[in-house]
């Protein structure tokens, strides 16, 4: 009989503890980093899908993507580098664009953009092109067709209706020119004397008055 009034007081007096217990989690999220939380796997899993999601939004590529599209523009960014007057880059972005494959553009206009490109590793040829780390000299459309879908890019647009990417920007800021003797602006001083009438030089030769007879020393 003791051992089982020993027994039953040993679960009474572990019963709080265990009521008291709480399950931990262990979550690794779509970027592999690892939480812990009280919530169950799938709930937790839902809060990550949105706060992806979000994150997805505020990439350079674009706002409001879908969770699975967000994923992998967040992990392979595509950016296209383009010209004036190049017809494959044309090509290039109708390709992207038909796709719905968010990226962000950047305009070649001046030989600092194209030192720049260089320096990204481009051989100075557009367009040229960049699928996280990968790199793509000139369009071929099986090549890029090809790497968008390594990287995990869907083959159809999964784009929403009210989807505007960003509007293509140069690929550096153009240096302010600094003001000199020629370009600085006039003072106001200077504006008025060059507003005013010339005067004429008295003519020499004209009558004087004073001296009708016109004589001289």
């Amino acid at each position: 009989m003791l051992p089982k009034v020993l027994s039953l007081s040993l679960m009474l007096a572990l019963l709080p503890l265990g009521a008291h217990a709480q399950t931990v989690y262990r979550i690794v999220g779509p970027d592999g980093k690892v939480t812990f939380s009280d919530r169950a796997p799938d709930t937790a899993a839902k809060a990550a899908q949105t706060t992806a999601g979000t994150a997805g939004s505020s990439s350079p590529a674009g706002a409001g993507l879908p969770f699975e599209l967000g994923k992998v523009a967040a992990r392979f960014p595509v950016t296209l580098y383009t010209g004036q007057n190049c017809a494959p880059c044309d090509t290039a972005r109708r390709m992207l664009e038909a796709r719905g494959v968010p990226f962000t553009e950047r305009t070649i206009n001046t030989s600092e953009d194209l030192q720049a490109l260089v320096k990204l590793g481009s051989d100075s040829s557009l367009p040229f092109a960049t699928i996280g780390g990968q790199q793509l000299s000139g369009f071929a459309d099986s090549e890029w067709n090809s790497y968008l879908d390594a990287a995990g890019y869907p083959k159809t647009s999964q784009l929403p209706g009210n989807y505007r990417r960003p509007a293509a920007a140069p690929l550096t800021q153009p240096k302010p020119v600094p003001a000199t003797a020629d370009t600085a602006p006039a003072s106001t001083e200077t504006v008025r004397r060059l507003a005013r009438p010339p005067v004429a030089a008295p003519d020499t030769n004209a009558p004087n008055p004073n001296n009708p007879a016109g004589i001289k020393f």
